[in-house]
């Protein structure tokens, strides 16, 4: 039987060299990899380089310092390693399309490489194809680049591997994208509306304020000498003069103020308070709500379905919750699991989730159907945030406009007051 020398890399990131014998290339890399290595180089004894290995070590180092070579053109600063959801999630369900009509992986990869645009996911694609021709399965390929493909992404894929059912998993990963993205977009076109009015109404009370106010001011003045102004006068007068001095104050704590939030929501304790308190705002939380218990029954439900082992799976939907204090009710339930204890306790016990999904989750969990119960709550939550976002952006409308009538309107009148006053000393002097 033939001997292939190798050099892989071991469990720890540590090269080594040695001889396997096997009948053909694909099986000296199989058996490598069933051993817990990774072959980087392997060839057939006598065809390659020294009986000891080491001109395979020179070949892999060779490789390794003349690849940069090629590629280093020019250094490039501030280069994106990031790929947007939309063309992730375009990719997932070509390659879900692709491995379904009959392609093997290696061929779907080129082929996707071949007509993406992207650049970023056009590079990565052809070393996932690389890593995959080496011998290594598609997860562990994926696993390389945890900025592009998050733990739920690698988990499926490996699920599906194990299960021999690729094609099934990627596209119900393609169909998870597509409604969190769903989702997401709606929540994000809410907010749009809010931002707007607040921005024109903080723009208009700031041009009143520091360039008409201080006109007003000065006609007062002038018409009326040191007569008494109406109290609504005066207290517009008092915060045009605050702004005008102090301006940069103001500016100053603007940004302390977000700095403030943006540092506390970087501490676990910090990001725990705002995340409680984002459940209660009026209005907001509601949707908030919503949208993390649809995020949390989709994603527990696909990796389930999809065969990631419950614990495993309960992990990557904590890290994955957006919400701390949905993320410590699943931190419970894990240890409930763990310990062989129902989900149903410790989600009750949380107070985050409405007793309609507790009552849900325990029905599923006693007739064995808890990935299909947990689906089913994340498609009934889907439409209930849709609803919210429907009803909020509803009252948000009317309010945003009383509001902006508010401040201009105040303005407006404390500025027309001493006017009907002049206009009144005038007739009276004719």
């Amino acid at each position: 039987m033939p001997r292939f020398t190798y050099v892989a890399l071991d469990s720890r990131g540590q090269e080594s060299t040695g001889l396997v014998e096997a009948a053909s290339t694909n099986e000296a890399i199989g058996q490598l990899r069933q051993a817990g290595f990774f072959p980087t180089n392997v060839y057939e004894e006598g065809k390659g380089g020294g009986r000891d290995g080491k001109a395979a070590k020179r070949a892999a180092k060779a490789a390794r310092v003349a690849q940069p070579r090629e590629k280093r053109k020019g250094i490039v600063l501030f280069q994106r390693k990031k790929v947007k959801p939309k063309i992730l999630m375009i990719f997932t369900r070509q390659l879900a399309t692709l491995i379904d009509a009959g392609l093997p992986l290696l061929r779907a990869l080129n082929v996707l490489a071949k007509q993406e645009r992207d650049t970023v996911l056009k590079n990565t694609i052809d070393k996932l194809a690389e890593s995959v021709q080496g011998g290594s399965t598609f997860s562990e390929s994926l696993a390389l680049y945890p900025l592009i493909f998050n733990d739920l992404y690698i988990n499926m894929v490996k699920a599906g591997e194990v299960g021999g059912v690729l094609e099934l998993v990627l596209t119900r990963l393609a169909e998870f994208q597509e409604k969190a993205a769903k989702i997401k977009n709606k929540v994000a076109a809410a907010m749009v509306y809010p931002l707007i009015v607040m921005t024109m109404a903080v723009a208009i009370m700031g041009f009143l304020l520091v360039f008409i106010v201080p006109k007003f001011e000065a006609i007062f003045h002038d018409m009326l000498g040191d007569r008494p102004l109406p109290v609504i006068t005066t207290l517009v007068i008092t915060v045009s003069r605050f702004v005008q001095g102090h301006w940069l104050v103001i500016l100053a704590l603007l940004f302390a103020a977000i700095a403030g939030y943006k540092f506390a929501n970087r501490t676990p304790r910090g990001k725990s308070a705002i995340d409680r308190a984002k459940l209660h705002f009026p209005l907001f939380g509601d949707v908030i709500r919503k949208t993390a218990i649809s995020r949390f029954s989709r994603t527990l439900g696909t990796l389930v379905t999809s065969g990631v082992p419950i614990l495993q799976a309960l992990n990557i939907t904590r890290e994955t919750a957006g919400n701390m204090v949905i993320a410590g009710a699943i931190g419970q339930v894990h240890e409930s699991v763990k310990e062989g204890e129902s989900i149903v306790q410790p989600l009750e016990a949380s107070g985050a989730f409405p007793p309609m999904v507790v009552s849900m989750i325990d029905v599923g969990e006693e007739t064995g159907q808890l990935p299909e119960m947990l689906l089913k709550i994340a498609d009934v939550y889907d439409d209930e945030v849709d609803n919210s976002v429907a009803a909020m952006t509803a009252a948000l409308e009317p309010i945003m406009i009383v509001f902006l009538a508010l401040v201009v309107g105040t303005i407006v009148i404390a500025l027309f007051l001493p006017l009907i006053s002049i206009i009144q000393g005038l007739q009276q002097q004719t």
